[in-house]
């Protein structure tokens, strides 16, 4: 499996059917995260820029996941192969049974 880094440009202004679509948005980032396709998600503090880290086979699969976006219709993508994606991986302490 391949990673990839999608940029997205978003609008300037934010219309209601923008906003009302954020929850769904949200419920299908939570999914693929969950799956495992989507690493991270990232939303500048201007909230002009997106972007998520998406572990799968190839560009056209980056394709087919970020056009199941309810948001999509709003985005600009850009795609690129990452070579690596380092991060902070949980430190979650080890459960003991004594």
């Amino acid at each position: 499996m391949s990673q990839y880094m999608v940029e997205f440009a978003l609008p300037a202004e934010m219309d209601e059917e923008f906003v009302q679509k954020i929850p769904a948005q949200r419920l299908k980032v939570n999914e693929l995260m969950e799956s495992g396709k989507m690493l991270s998600y990232s939303l500048s503090a201007d909230r002009q820029k997106l972007w998520c880290i998406l572990k799968v086979d190839s560009e056209l699969e980056v394709m087919e996941v970020i056009a199941q976006f309810p948001l999509i219709s709003y985005m600009d993508p850009t795609i690129s192969e990452l070579m690596f994606h380092n991060m902070v991986a949980a430190r979650i302490p080890l459960f003991s049974l004594n």
